[in-house]
């Protein structure tokens, strides 16, 4: 069964947002897959997991850089399962869904109020989709996230 966490962006942009996320997937000993199409997100990523918590650095890498199975965090471009680091966990970072999400354990949704509708209709979707785990996060004026309707 997959687990699909909708993430409702509404105070934070998703790279402000994700090193927190996979921080918690590596302490649980787990890999991530990060996906963004726009190559400026996918950098914006790349520099916060670098520096957003300077307490600790959330090793990661490019996808296609020649030693990503090592990485337990990759950032990329495409979604082609599997993932070269062997994560069970992805993280959708550009707001857009895309089905292959689904062969991972845990998919992270995240999006902003300009692909609300788009969430909207996956949500409706994987409602009606066997073997889907469905859960809503929104972030608070503080940016603590409550589980929601």
């Amino acid at each position: 069964m997959a687990r699909v966490d909708f993430y409702r962006l509404t105070r934070d942009p998703a790279e402000r947002v994700l090193p927190a996320i996979a921080g918690r997937i590596l302490d649980s000993g787990e890999r991530l897959l990060v996906v963004a199409g726009p190559a400026m997100q996918r950098q914006a990523i790349d520099e916060a997991l670098w520096t957003l918590q300077p307490a600790s650095f959330l090793p990661h890498a490019m996808a296609e850089t020649a030693d990503a199975a090592l990485e337990p965090i990759l950032i990329a471009g495409a979604l082609v399962p599997p993932a070269a680091n062997g994560a069970h966990h992805v993280a959708l970072a550009d707001g857009e869904w895309r089905e292959e999400a689904l062969t991972f354990d845990r998919v992270f949704f995240l999006f902003d109020n300009s692909r609300i509708d788009d969430a909207r209709a996956t949500w409706r979707k994987l409602g009606a989709a066997e073997g889907v785990e469905r859960h809503f996060w929104k972030q608070d004026d503080r940016g603590r996230w409550s589980e929601g309707p």
